[in-house]
């Protein structure tokens, strides 16, 4: 069996490699012919230029360039597939829907758009060795490039139609790369890079095929600088916040084989210190590429990235999105031990990028309102055939953050401050956030308000204790999965959680809201509005496509106080609160989430805090929802919005008997057992 798996293997290798030596000797032939019309020739003929290019690199790397080149050919190497992003270059790429679309004509502009971004692809693909997923998008390139041979042009349906089968014919086959991505083991692409290289020769980074700027580069220099010891007990706050989250879930970590870990290229010293501390745990690691959902570099251009996020609305219908669940379970059925013995992921997070503010292009594709549609019912059943093969109640997760050296020229001072915050002293947390937590549950609603210029009058509903001595709506939220310390959160009742939640500038998952308002009434999103664009019509669709993810409305899913006034002076000391990510940020003032609850897909494993009390506030009217139809539950979405300590009034815990305990006043903590948290507002 073991041989004719090997034979079929080469055989499959044998017949990829035909494929593509056939269609790169077409793809050569390309530049000089003249049998497409302008203006598509010009199109075909660069992406022709571009596909030699990749090819070119990926020689050179079979060669053995990446081990013997220099720092500066490697940086050359690294550049040149990327430079047509780069901004200065991007008003007159084909990238670009507005210069697509002024060149080749409204319609074909996104259609032959979309080939473009699929030919981005391919340089990454050449690093990995990935022949499949190149010849596929070679052919592609070729079949329309056939089409604008004609004598006449293509009709936008035929050119949409080829499209359409090519993402639908290979849905099985991508599918089944992307689900073992996320489980398998034996895809160890970069592990090999993080394990096997020497980290202090930094032309490691280069063997990814990410974009390499300073701040990959930078950040390994500065990592180099640490002493072992230093690593170590970095990685060691991180993957104890792993097991930490399975011990307190009161889940068997024994069971699991694997853990996802997701960073930034240039933090490899730490990666591998926590792979090999995870190792200890009986975990091997999977790390697959991604923004955020894997590892990456530097993003070429956010606005190419943003101006291709709906690419989809050119081809999602019905059909396609049934045929990718049905390959989605057909895979996870397949690899259902892999899937089994999956315990969640490990996330390193980064921050400090200049801040992105999109533009909204009407040139770029958007999703029509049936499409939307779409798009929400395959995240929810999507959603749903994940977790019965990666068990929710059996997983867990930890994330933890550091910043970037586009932070500025306080780096190293502010990386060391944030492994500081990362490793605060949990018990003094502990005890002062139970404090809270007991004024909290002596109330039936919180009462919040901003002042100045924030207009935030909001009141959030509390689930009825039962018992008291033994029950609790607010998790003590120290440094395990959720680090650094510094919370207390709850799944709040939606009936009666209503008002205005407002906040002057915030960014949520990179991109910039401004003058954010959040109506909400019982608890849902009732209307909502920001003042990013000059037309109105722009703000909706902005925050209906990056906020509610195409959903009519959602609920509210958490409401929590951050307690790190650590964390929100360093902020302050260095100017960075607005590049600091919601995981930071959340601890730096009340927050609340917008979709899904804290607990979602694990409401039904019992929690409890560190003084016993089980935390009861695991549900809300729409996650209940789960036990008759869980595609009315969830939203795929969890998104946290804080309010900072400057724009805060009050928080007062409102009691039954019409009487308030007040937490906070004018920014400061102010209920007894809490003063501490105001020591750093008074440090210099």
């Amino acid at each position: 069996m073991t041989d004719n798996r090997t034979e079929e293997r080469i055989e499959e290798k044998s017949l990829q490699k035909e494929r593509y030596d056939l269609a790169m000797e077409r793809i050569r032939q390309i530049p000089s012919e003249k049998s497409v019309p302008e203006p598509y020739r010009d199109f075909f003929g660069k992406m022709a230029a571009y596909i030699l290019k990749t090819d070119e690199i990926g020689k050179r790397i079979r060669e053995g360039f990446l081990e013997t080149a220099s720092m500066e050919e490697l940086a050359i190497l690294n550049r040149e597939p990327y430079e047509d992003l780069f901004p200065e270059n991007y008003e007159k790429s084909y990238g670009n829907p507005t210069y697509a679309c002024a060149m080749l004509g409204d319609g074909y502009g996104q259609l032959l758009g979309f080939l473009y971004t699929e030919l981005q692809k391919l340089v990454i693909f050449q690093y990995e060795n990935r022949m499949f997923d190149i010849v596929v998008i070679l052919e592609l390139y070729l079949e329309l490039y056939n089409m604008f041979e004609e004598e006449e042009l293509p009709s936008k349906e035929y050119v949409k139609e080829s499209i359409y089968w090519y993402v639908s014919d290979y849905c099985d086959e991508m599918m089944e790369e992307r689900i073992r991505e996320m489980v398998d083991p034996g895809l160890d692409f970069a592990v090999r890079i993080i394990m096997d290289s020497d980290l202090s020769d930094l032309r490691y980074l280069y063997r990814y095929g990410e974009y390499i700027t300073e701040n990959e580069l930078e950040t390994a220099r500065f990592l180099n600088t640490f002493s072992q010891q230093e690593i170590d007990a970095m990685a060691r706050t991180y993957t104890e916040g792993f097991r930490k989250g399975f011990e307190l879930g009161r889940k068997d970590l024994s069971k699991k084989k694997t853990v996802n870990i997701r960073y930034h290229l240039g933090l490899e010293r730490m990666v591998r210190a926590a792979v090999e501390q995870f190792g200890r745990m009986g975990l091997s690691p999977v790390i697959y590429r991604g923004k955020r959902t894997g590892y990456s570099g530097t993003i070429p251009n956010k606005q190419y990235d943003y101006d291709h996020k709906n690419d989809e609305g050119l081809y999602l219908d019905e059909d396609l999105v049934q045929r990718r669940l049905r390959a989605m379970q057909v895979v996870f059925d397949n690899h259902k031990y892999l899937a089994n013995t999956h315990a969640g992921p490990a996330v390193i997070e980064t921050f400090g990028e200049i801040p992105f503010e999109p533009e909204s292009k009407k040139q770029a594709v958007h999703l029509s309102p049936k499409q939307q549609k779409l798009k929400v019912h395959y995240s929810n059943e999507s959603g749903q055939i994940t977790n019965r093969y990666i068990i929710g109640e059996e997983r867990s997760f930890t994330i933890i953050s550091y910043p970037l050296p586009e932070i500025g020229e306080n780096y190293p001072e502010i990386f060391r401050e944030t492994v500081k915050i990362n490793t605060l002293d949990y018990e003094k947390y502990q005890k002062i956030q139970q404090h809270l937590i007991d004024a909290l549950d002596q109330g039936v609603s919180v009462h919040i308000l901003g002042k100045g210029e924030n207009r935030t009058d909001l009141r959030i509903m509390l689930h009825p204790l039962a018992d008291p001595n033994t029950q609790t709506n607010f998790e003590n939220c120290v440094a395990d999965v959720n680090i650094p310390v510094g919370e207390v959160f709850t799944s709040p009742v939606l009936e009666g959680t209503t008002g205005t939640l407002h906040v002057s500038s915030v960014y949520l998952n990179e991109l910039n809201y401004k003058d954010l308002v959040i109506e909400l009434k019982d608890g849902m999103i009732a209307d909502y509005s920001c003042k990013n664009f000059e037309k109105e019509e722009d703000n909706h669709t902005y925050m209906e496509e990056n906020l509610l993810f195409h959903h009519k409305t959602l609920p509210i899913g958490e409401f929590a106080i951050g307690t790190n006034t650590t964390a929100y002076m360093m902020a302050q000391k260095y100017g960075i609160g607005a590049k600091l990510p919601i995981l930071i940020a959340e601890k730096m003032g009340p927050h609340f989430a917008v979709g899904d609850t804290c607990y979602s897909w694990s409401e039904d494993t019992a929690v409890y805090n560190p003084d016993g009390k089980e935390i009861i506030a695991r549900d809300n009217e729409v996650s209940i929802k789960r036990k008759e139809d869980p595609g009315k539950a969830y939203f795929g979405c969890h998104t946290d919005i804080t309010i900072p300590y400057h724009e805060l009034g009050s928080i007062c815990v409102e009691k039954a008997d019409g009487t308030t305990i007040c937490l906070i006043r004018d920014g400061r903590f102010v209920l007894p057992g809490t003063e501490a948290l105001n020591e750093p507002f008074d440090q210099k």
